[in-house]
């Protein structure tokens, strides 16, 4: 966490120093909350959101331990893989690069260089786990770690067990106004708000846009590839994978969404019946 800022660097109010904290700690003196029960699975995704930049998170580069760290000047399209760690009790409450106390049961993390706040989709690439996070500080400065996540974020993607997960990050974006036309939606096939700009890029439609149409589900990766192609040629092109990991099996559970209420999902459900899809079914969990 936290969060080092260049001693050099001036937003207004004079330099802002804070201090510079290795997450290599993390796994030595720190630790999870007492008494957190919480199943992956009942853990919400932080919903991206339009924002404003930080004030004061984001200067042009700043300096941890002799290293020279550059803040991107957007976040369009990154992607990146590495080693994801999490921290936890001992940074709880402490004020965040962005200004921002720390919440380990919020769904953050910290990276070195991505605009702060950037909404991205962490996947656990060793379980198949995904979960969307708000960055709002600045790590790991450990080598090799490209992301730290907040205990809750941890604990959704099945790092908080492992203390560190081989992870892909990739950007998400909010797909145009927060209020929608819900008919015009269910008309478009769910896309009238999510759209698919870069790969590297997740359209998101609502505050609280929880619902999902669930499609089928696989055992292999393939066969729910296929389907996402037979979705995209009905124009059903929100379409995409979920992974979840069951007891060491993956399952692949291709859905469309998020949609912002269930009368559109269930008007795309219809949608669905007319082109012979007939057994997909409503979810408000991601």
């Amino acid at each position: 966490m936290n969060n080092a800022v260049d001693t050099q660097t001036s937003f207004g109010r004079g330099t802002l120093v804070l201090a510079a904290t290795l997450l290599a700690s993390c796994a030595v003196r720190d630790g999870p909350p007492p008494n957190y029960s919480k199943h992956w699975e009942d853990i919400p995704n932080a919903v991206p959101e339009q924002v404003t930049p930080s004030k004061y998170g984001n200067p042009a580069s700043y300096q941890v331990m002799g290293k020279r760290y550059r803040v991107l000047d957007s976040s369009d399209g990154f992607s990146q893989k590495g080693i994801a760690s999490w921290y936890g009790t001992k940074f709880h409450g402490q004020r965040t690069s962005s200004g921002e106390p720390y919440d380990m049961y919020a769904m953050t993390a910290a990276h070195k260089s991505l605009p702060l706040p950037t909404y991205v989709e962490v996947t656990n690439l060793d379980n198949g786990r995904s979960a969307i996070v708000r960055v709002n500080d600045r790590g790991p400065f450990h080598e090799g770690r490209i992301i730290d996540l907040s205990y809750a974020a941890a604990t959704k993607l099945g790092v908080a067990a492992t203390g560190t997960a081989n992870v892909r990050i990739r950007t998400v974006t909010v797909a145009g106004e927060q209020k929608v036309d819900e008919h015009k939606v269910a008309e478009q096939g769910g896309d009238a708000q999510i759209r698919e700009a870069k790969s590297a890029d997740v359209g998101y439609i609502s505050d609280d846009g929880r619902f999902y149409v669930q499609v089928a589900a696989y055992a292999t990766e393939q066969n729910a590839l296929n389907m996402i192609d037979e979705l995209r040629q009905k124009n059903f092109s929100s379409a995409r994978i979920h992974v979840k990991n069951s007891n060491g099996k993956l399952l692949y559970q291709v859905r469309i969404g998020p949609v912002p209420t269930s009368l559109v999902a269930e008007k795309l459900q219809a949608q669905l019946k007319e082109v012979k899809l007939d057994k997909s079914k409503v979810i408000t969990y991601n």
